[in-house]
């Protein structure tokens, strides 16, 4: 199964698949930029242009698998913890969630795509289950699944593009010291035009905020500066074939606008919650990797600042271009994650 994640900026694909010991293999992995205005807050607003790129990149990677998983912004989806008595069969269960979701969504429904995941047994509440569910509205999942048609797939997953992004960072946690138990990692995805921070500690998830701020400010910049169409500006960001002035002009203050973005949102952490440090800053996303950054968080925090590379520990398989990969890596991480979804159908 493929792993297809659809950002206002660009299209990722990712398919990985498991060796005899249990290994994992990056089989293939393929990016292409989404023109400005196709997909806005996570709605797709020209179909037909977002359907031509997600079948270049379908093409560009080389695969023949059809069968694919996509996901929804957060924003698009009303998940909430419930709790329900234990020993209840799938059919109780499955009335006992539709009368749960009733009060906590706004619609029908009959206009909405309901599923829900049994958590484990309530720490609170002796022989009661905790249960996840997510509800979005039909319209947004069809608008996903038609996009994969159209581009020769057949969509299996829709998830939830922060889950996906979780569980590919929840295989880099687990390298870390004591296997990661314990650990408070804030995850920072850098995109286009916000950056969403996730606070995380065994596989929970303490804390969440999006900031309105991301990469398409300094391609904004950079259009203002040189005077480059802002498709020029975008791919001369990418590839790095900028004016001699570029990195000190503009890089290096949007790097440093960028690190006291960081700084706030993990302040607006430490006065809403009882905590007052983190273990680690992992950054992903397409300005994750700007020149300088990490370093400047570190600096800025005091705590340890590392990108995201969901690509860790993984073999590289012979289809794909590992210098191009290790370069984009951070930009991997949702469609890493629900390509991870193979493994646990």
């Amino acid at each position: 199964m493929l792993g297809v994640d659809i950002s206002s900026s660009s299209i990722t694909l990712v398919e990985v698949s498991l060796d005899k010991s249990g290994n994992l293999t990056l089989d293939r992995c393929a990016i292409e930029p989404l023109d400005a205005g196709c997909v806005t807050d996570g709605n797709i607003e020209k179909f037909d242009e977002v359907a031509e790129v997600l079948r270049r990149v379908v093409k560009k990677s080389g695969t023949r698998t059809k069968n694919v998983a996509m996901a929804l912004p957060p924003s698009a989806v009303i998940s909430k913890k419930i709790i329900l008595p234990g020993g209840l069969s799938d059919n109780e269960l499955e009335i006992q969630v539709e009368s749960e979701a009733n009060k906590y969504i706004p619609f029908s429904l009959d206009d909405v795509s309901l599923d829900f995941c049994v958590l484990g047994p309530s720490a609170t509440s002796s022989g009661d289950v905790e249960v996840l569910i997510a509800a979005s509205r039909k319209e947004k999942v069809q608008d996903r699944q038609g996009l994969a048609e159209a581009a020769g797939l057949k969509p299996v997953v829709v998830d939830v593009e922060s889950y996906a992004s979780r569980a590919a960072t929840a295989r880099l946690i687990a390298t870390m010291p004591n296997q990661g138990r314990d650990t408070l990692v804030a995850l920072f995805e850098i995109g286009s035009v916000a950056t969403s921070l996730q606070v995380i500690r065994n596989d929970e998830v303490l804390y969440e905020r999006d900031q309105a701020f991301g990469g398409a400010q300094l391609t904004q910049l950079i259009v203002r500066q040189y005077g480059f169409s802002l498709d020029e500006a975008e791919a001369k960001k990418r590839s790095g074939e900028l004016p001699d002035d570029y990195a000190s002009t503009l890089l290096k203050p949007f790097v440093e606008s960028l690190t006291l973005e960081i700084g706030r949102a993990l302040q607006f952490f430490f006065t809403s919650t009882p905590h007052n440090r983190v273990d680690y800053v992992m950054l992903a996303g397409g300005s994750s990797s700007l020149n300088g950054l990490t370093e400047a968080v570190t600096r800025q925090t005091s705590f340890a600042c590392q990108l995201a590379n969901p690509f860790d520990g993984m073999h590289i398989g012979s289809g794909v271009m590992e210098s191009k990969m290790r370069r984009d890596a951070p930009s991997y991480l949702t469609a890493c994650g629900l390509a991870l979804r193979r493994f646990s159908q």
